[in-house]
Parts: C-alpha cells; sequence; structure tokens
C-alpha cells in the first residue's frame, strides 16, 4: 500500500463534527495551527467518532518536534524512549500529541553501528554518541523509531488502516491515505501493508488486532489473520509490562469474552498463558472448564452497565478455578489451605513473569481475595466488622457474589453479608485505598521514629 494521493473527505460529505471534540483538544490543535504548524486529530478518536462511538481519549499528530510541542505548552511533558511523545495536562484528561513518523532510513545500519562514545575535534574528548533515531532487535521488533516525517509517511507507518485517518481543524476535512473509511464502512480490521512485516515489528499489535475486532463487532481480514495465528508465538517478544497493560484492555473493554474466544482460536493464548491454556484443554471430572468464559461474560455486562471492575478482581475471577485445582493438588500432598493457595498463585505470576508481568500489589490482592472466600461461608464468626474492613472486601464479595449466582453454593450467607454492610457502612474508599498502598501483605506497617537531639553539654558523635 503506497498511496502518496490521500482521499479527502469534505465537511459535507461525512459526520464528524467539532462540537464531538474534546474542547482541550481543540484548544491544542488551534495552537499548533497558529504557530504555523500542521496538526490532526488521528487514530482510535476519528474512528470511533465516525462509528458514533464516544472516544476514551484524544489525539494529535503534527509536524513540530517533542521539543516543539514543549517550548509551545507549558502543561507539556515529554515521554517514551521507543516513540517519544508529548503529553499535555489538562485538568480532567492528557492529550497525546506525536510527531508525524518516517518509515525506516536507508542508512540505518550506518547509525545502528556507531560506538558508544564518539571522538570530537575538542581535543579529542570523547562524547557520549547520539543514540539511534531507529533501532530493531535481531527478530525485527522496533525498539526505537524516532525518524521524522511526513502525514502520507505518518499514516503508512501506523498499525491498521481504520486508524490512520486524520482531521483537519482547518477546514473540518477527513484525510484518508489508507483506505480506512473504507475498512471502516465494510468492518474490517486489516494492517497498513504486509501483516507479517507489522507484527513483526511490533508483536503487540496482535493482540490489538484481536480487541479493536471484538470491541468493534468487526472481522479481522484473512491475510491479517492468517499471518496473526502464524506469528501468534512471537507475541513474547513485547515488553512484559506492557503485555499487562494490552492484557488489561483486551478484558476490560466490555468485550472481554470475545477476545477471549479470539485468543484461543489464534494461539495468542497459548503463547502468553501456556500452562492455564494446558488446563482449559482437558476436563476436569468430566467436565470442560466453562467458567473462565463465564466470568468474562459477567465483567463485560458490569462494564457495559457502566461499572467498574479491578485488576485483581479481573485475574481472580478468570483464574479463579485453575487455581483452585491446583491448591487442591498441593493440599492432597499434605499442605496447609492457605499455603497450599499461596503456592498455587505464586506459581501462576511465575509462569506470567516473562510474558504478562502482573504487579506486585496486584498479585498480593489476588491472593486475598481468594484466601477470604472461606470466611464469606462463617456469616458472623469472629470480628465481622475487621473482615468488611480490609482492604479487598468490596473485590472479595464481588469474586463471592459471582461464585453464589454460578453454582449456587453460599447464596444464604451472601444475603447475610449484604445487610450487614448496609447496616455498618464500609469505610470510605480513599482510606481503604490509602490503607493498602502503605500496607504490604504480611509485614506491619512501620512506625516513624523520632530522632532524638543530643543533649546539652555532650559532645555529639562525628558520623
Amino acid at each position: 500500500m503506497k498511496r502518496k494521493n490521500p482521499i479527502i473527505i469534505p465537511r459535507p460529505e461525512h459526520t464528524l463534527s467539532r462540537s464531538m471534540l474534546s474542547p482541550n483538544a481543540v484548544q491544542a490543535l488551534y495552537r499548533l495551527k497558529k504557530q504555523g504548524f500542521t496538526a490532526y486529530l488521528v487514530g482510535g478518536c476519528v474512528r470511533d467518532l465516525m462509528l458514533g462511538r464516544e472516544p476514551k481519549d484524544f489525539d494529535l499528530v503534527t509536524d513540530a518536534t517533542p521539543g516543539q510541542v514543549k517550548r509551545l505548552f507549558r502543561n507539556c511533558r515529554l515521554v517514551g524512549r521507543r516513540f517519544r511523545l508529548a503529553h499535555l495536562h489538562f485538568e480532567d484528561e492528557i492529550i497525546e500529541v506525536a510527531t508525524f513518523r518516517a518509515p525506516e532510513p536507508d542508512e540505518s545500519a550506518e547509525v545502528e553501528s556507531l560506538p558508544s562514545t564518539a571522538t570530537t575535534a575538542d581535543h579529542g574528548v570523547s562524547k557520549p554518541a547520539r543514540p539511534p533515531r531507529h533501532l530493531k532487535s535481531d527478530e525485527g521488533v522496533v525498539l526505537r523509531d524516532n525518524i521524522f516525517g511526513t502525514p502520507a509517511q505518518d499514516a503508512l507507518r501506523r498499525d491498521f488502516t481504520v486508524n490512520a485517518m486524520y482531521y483537519d481543524i482547518g477546514d473540518f476535512s477527513l484525510i484518508d491515505y489508507c483506505e480506512g473509511l473504507d475498512d471502516l464502512k465494510r468492518g474490517v480490521i486489516r494492517t497498513i501493508g504486509p501483516p507479517a512485516e507489522r507484527f513483526t515489528e511490533d508483536p503487540v499489535r496482535m493482540l490489538r488486532a484481536v480487541r479493536f475486532a471484538a470491541m468493534l463487532g468487526f472481522i479481522i481480514e484473512d491475510a491479517t489473520w492468517s499471518a496473526l495465528v502464524e506469528l501468534s508465538a512471537t507475541i513474547t517478544r513485547g515488553a512484559p509490562p506492557r503485555l499487562y497493560d494490552e492484557f488489561l484492555k483486551l478484558f476490560l473493554c466490555g468485550e472481554g469474552e470475545k477476545c477471549y474466544q479470539l485468543l484461543r482460536g489464534s494461539g495468542l493464548l497459548k503463547a502468553l498463558l501456556p500452562g492455564f491454556n494446558d488446563w482449559l484443554e482437558r476436563e476436569s471430572e468430566g467436565f470442560p472448564h466453562t467458567r473462565t468464559s463465564a466470568s468474562l461474560d459477567w465483567v463485560d455486562s458490569r462494564i457495559q452497565e457502566g461499572g467498574k471492575v479491578a485488576p485483581q478482581l479481573l485475574l481472580a475471577l478468570m483464574f479463579g478455578e485453575y487455581l483452585e485445582e491446583q491448591g487442591k493438588g498441593f493440599r492432597q500432598s499434605g499442605t496447609p489451605l492457605q499455603q497450599s493457595l499461596d503456592m498455587a498463585v505464586a506459581g501462576l505470576l511465575g509462569e506470567l513473569a516473562g510474558s504478562v508481568l502482573i504487579p506486585y500489589k496486584v498479585g498480593m490482592q489476588l491472593r486475598e481475595i481468594l484466601s477470604s472466600q472461606h470466611r464469606f461461608r462463617k456469616t458472623a464468626g469472629k470480628r465481622p466488622l475487621s473482615f468488611i474492613s480490609r482492604p479487598s472486601f468490596i473485590e472479595s464479595m464481588d469474586y463471592f457474589r459471582f461464585i453464589s449466582a454460578t453454582t449456587g453454593e453460599g447464596i444464604e450467607s451472601l444475603r447475610w453479608w449484604e445487610r450487614f454492610v448496609m447496616e455498618n457502612p464500609l469505610p470510605p474508599e480513599s482510606k481503604m485505598e490509602k490503607e493498602q498502598d502503605t500496607m504490604t501483605p504480611g509485614i506491619p506497617a512501620k512506625r516513624s521514629r523520632r530522632r532524638r537531639r543530643p543533649k546539652k553539654g555532650l559532645p555529639q558523635q562525628s558520623p
């Protein structure tokens, strides 16, 4: 795909209006224009507005360099190494501003081969060489991509055609270099350029293809899907923290169950979660594992109704049955209940550490949700007020609510706890979050020690 001349859709021929945009994005666009720069709205926000969906964020692209953007906006922060970006911080949102990018330069090999230091003409003093603006790993993954270019070059460097349309605030037209509007009308997810090449450059694009297809109700174009299946095993080349972020986006987009089925069908789930995938393909006591799918349906319903699901609750719902079976296996060898659950959770976190890196805090909250489930069966028991004051109580109760609805067990206990919570309101959420942030599970909070002043008349010891 090497279209040089874009398709220009004038304002009367499309439905996108300036009134639909974030006022902060409009303000930023006009300021860039006023200073003589080219600036467009781009990406998912244009796609969503054309589909009648509400965008989650607004991204801009310009010919101003990140440094120029920073000098122009006092509220600007530069972020990223792989892609240098400008974030404009407003009171209620962050507007992301990128610079038009170009393909890999012909002289990249020479740039990449520069030594780590370079000798200057100033008396032979060695200074660190400038880092390469474009860099690839041995596998072809783009590690750095800061070669600036034109709008046409930038459009052809993007991932999917439906994400590459520009909106020009100057004349309110749509600019389409990649036939994205046509794919948008047909409901197709298609890479810009050879799909194998684009997925090799950035394996995380495979997860994005799945998410967009599920979230928008689109189909993945045949060549794009074939390349995705063929390269699914390479998804682990993505950075584990980034894969965790994409993991959350997949299952918290409101169409997580569809994402789950596409991940299984493509081989991506097997590559990301091999042990969990093997367990899914086996039956337990003659029954297939269907609770994961049911739990994602529950998550989707809550999100579609405007609710939120915390990452630790999502993980507990997805992996709960798997971890319960793992823990049961440890108990059969004589391991105590709590220790067996701790071992199961530790095993899962260890398995995922090389691919989807779950933060330690979230992992401990996952453990707390699962380990507290037996407490709900005791209704009053000892110190129920202390139990409902735990930082993860709300998520633990949501998990118990799902299990009760799925299995029909513990319904009377659930009703008792619901009444008890109504009669004994929980502490403010902000207070609970503060306690959660300042305490590590199993380790008591340290008290600050007051530093004593030396007594008068006595010499102070030297450090």
